[in-house]
């Protein structure tokens, strides 16, 4: 009998469980924040910092690295301000536009554009459908701190990503579609932290020439 380790197959398994358990943690964590949010944006935004901390520290499928985990502290967001929380309506987009994201750990993703928001005195985000299976809206952006010293991840954060369940607000009740864009929530994707990931990032569209102050920060581990 081998007494080198786990099946391959068996390993797989309880990987994608981990991960399956993850992305229901997250799931759940954003319902709470909605919830919060309603009423106090601010404590919604502390219980979100502390939640993903424990996650980040503690949970198999966190993206730190295992020799990061060690001197982890909390990840890096800036306090809460709430000048940077805005709902804003989707303007459709009028001409078909499509990309595709080769993203190593689930082949090539394809997005079809839905439109744009119009961020006060910043600019506009492209608003991204996944073109695949289970749909989802997928709002990244980088802004004019991305790659500095002190500042934010170089290949942009992540606003809106309902597939992994990262939704500040959907409204669709009154016949205009809206987005609640806080960010404040804005947070860096895994390959940020694990070079094994290879993720979507923001494109010309999603990039602001704004310095965008609040949100997840980026330092190295």
């Amino acid at each position: 009998m081998s007494t080198e380790g786990p099946h391959p197959a068996a390993s797989r398994a309880v990987t994608a469980v981990q991960t399956a358990d993850w992305r229901r943690r997250v799931f759940g964590l954003y319902a709470s924040v909605r919830r919060l949010a309603a009423t106090d944006p601010a404590t919604a935004h502390d219980h979100w910092v502390s939640c993903r901390d424990d996650l980040f520290a503690s949970h198999p499928a966190s993206p730190l690295l295992e020799a990061d985990r060690a001197g982890f502290t909390g990840l890096p967001v800036v306090a809460y301000d709430p000048e940077w929380r805005y709902e804003v309506p989707i303007i459709p987009a009028t001409e078909p536009r499509r990309m595709e994201v080769e993203t190593g750990t689930d082949g090539t993703v394809p997005f079809e554009l839905l439109g744009t928001v119009r961020v006060p005195l910043a600019g506009t985000l492209d608003v991204w459908r996944l073109g695949s299976y289970g749909g989802g809206l997928f709002v990244p952006v980088k802004d004019a701190l991305a790659g500095r010293p002190g500042g934010t991840y170089g290949g942009g954060r992540y606003l809106i990503d309902t597939v992994k369940g990262a939704d500040l607000g959907i409204d669709a009740s009154d016949g205009e579609a809206t987005l609640v864009l806080d960010f404040n929530f804005a947070y860096n994707p895994s390959c940020a932290y694990d070079p094994a990931w290879a993720c979507p990032l923001a494109q010309a569209g999603n990039t602001l020439a704004t310095e965008i102050p609040v949100g997840e920060r980026y330092a190295r581990p």
